[in-house]
């Protein structure tokens, strides 16, 4: 407040003021906490965005390009998993310093969460940059890493993604940043599906077959009410008295505009979407449903088992036992002429429920079998720890029967494993009589493959198998 004379003059003044520093900082932290990652103080996707927006927006009318790099650590669960949180997230503070000094000095360097991050370079970018960057990331992080006494493997997957200014022409720049965030993402699960470990460019082919995946996936969410998916069996026949004594009960999908599709065409789709859940029910109602009605006209003896595939996704679903066990009860199937195959790694991670849900399933009578044996590295551990009635050898191990010397004995070892564990053995893939004759003099059990039998539609099966 200002006094003033008859002259104008000030006589006094007077005011009120506050320190605002305090509330001016917490600002500063909320609005830094929304656009940083807290772990490693990072920018987080909200700000690379923005940037990437920023950066698009500077490159219309040049001839320069923006480039995205999408990083995924490979197997980050298992460090967390074995050598605890505590260490997983020390090593992503290492990741995030290695990548700064693999990085030149105006490239943003973000956390998307968990074990991704993205590196968003502009200025003097190019294809053979951009790809050359990667590769100087991916080196320096490769190989062994000791992080607080634990000794880590470490080795990343990257995807790389351009945009120039004929690209985003009528786009905003927004659209245009999540635009080359997806094509970046895309390309680095390109990667992992490649072998992991390795660098890929987003290309125009890869474009292509991501609408063609997001069409498929979009497809099989309606597949299951449009009465599209069918099931084919293939014979599983004893090796001891030549009677098919199970089958493996295969999905097959009849697409509208595709033809026939087979389960490796769009199988990762429905574990990606969950619709693995549903499908994966149906498969098991109407394997069980089948199995019951061979029963009944006599087609099959009741030794026979249905064998079905199950998903490591489908095993943590909390109601998937209950629901196993109403379907088997519905049909009045002896849960005995129920076999659920699941892959080794659906063993991996003991805190998510799988292990108990198998168990559950075994105490009630249906069979487990450990599927593609051989190809996991603790394959031996999984033997062991896995309480299951029969194990499948993968195909790959009686292919080459006959054709490597050493083959043989190894693969009598694992027979006389599986037979000291109470565990009966199918070897998968049998295409030849000399295939055939070598497994029934190494001890296996059952047989199952083109030899033998091709998968059969259930009413084709069921004639085909009937007992003499």
């Amino acid at each position: 407040m200002i006094q003033r004379g008859v002259d104008g003059v000030i006589e006094y003044w007077g005011g009120v003021a506050r320190d605002v520093t305090d509330r001016n900082h917490m600002q500063s932290e909320l609005l830094r906490q929304a656009t940083h990652d807290s772990l490693t103080g990072l920018p987080n996707r909200t700000l690379l965005l923005r940037n990437a927006g920023d950066a698009l927006d500077r490159l219309r009318g040049t001839r320069e390009s923006v480039a995205m790099l999408f990083l995924d650590l490979d197997r980050l669960k298992d460090v967390n998993d074995t050598a605890g949180h505590d260490v997983g997230d020390a090593l992503l503070a290492q990741v995030a310093n290695r990548i700064a000094q693999a990085t030149r000095p105006s490239d943003v360097i973000a956390r998307m969460g968990g074990d991704e991050f993205v590196v968003l370079c502009y200025g003097g970018i190019d294809e053979h940059t951009a790809l050359e960057l990667a590769e100087r990331i991916r080196i320096a992080l490769s190989g062994k890493i000791m992080i607080r006494g634990v000794e880590l493997n470490l080795t990343v997957s990257i995807g790389v993604a351009l945009a120039d200014s004929a690209q985003i022409e009528g786009t905003a720049s927004s659209d245009a940043a999540l635009a080359l965030l997806r094509n970046s993402d895309e390309a680095m699960y390109t990667a992992k599906r490649r072998g992991r470990s390795r660098c890929e460019l987003f290309t125009d082919q890869m474009r292509a077959e991501s609408t063609d995946q997001k069409e498929l996936a979009a497809g099989l969410e309606r597949a299951l009410a449009n009465n599209e998916l069918r099931l084919a069996y293939q014979p599983i026949i004893s090796t001891h008295s030549g009677r098919v004594v199970g089958a493996e009960a295969l999905l097959r999908w009849d697409h509208p505009t595709k033809g026939r599709l087979f389960p490796a065409q769009f199988l990762h789709l429905a574990n990606e979407t969950g619709a693995i859940v549903p499908i994966g029910d149906w498969v098991v109602e109407q394997a069980c449903k089948e199995t019951s009605a061979w029963l009944a006209a006599g087609l099959v003896d009741r030794m026979f088992s249905v064998h079905v595939n199950v998903s490591p996704r489908q095993l943590t679903e909390g109601t998937f036992v209950e629901r196993i066990v109403s379907t088997v009860r519905s049909v009045e199937l002896n849960p005995q002429q129920l076999t659920l195959d699941f892959i080794e790694a659906t063993l991996n991670d003991p805190e998510s429920g799988t292990v108990r849900a198998l168990q559950a399933l075994r105490r009630f009578g249906v069979q487990l079998a450990l599927d593609d044996f051989g190809t996991g590295v603790s394959s031996l551990t999984a033997l062991r720890q896995c309480g299951a009635d029969v194990l499948k050898l993968d195909g790959s191990m009686a292919r080459s029967l006959g054709i490597q010397g050493d083959d043989d004995p190894i693969v009598r070892a694992i027979i006389q494993l599986a037979h000291s564990l109470d565990m009966q053995v199918v070897a998968e893939w049998v295409t030849s009589a000399d295939q055939l004759h070598r497994l029934r003099l190494l001890g296996c059990d059952m047989v199952q493959g083109y030899l033998l039998g091709e998968p059969l539609e259930a009413g084709t099966f069921a004639t085909r198998s009937a007992r003499p």
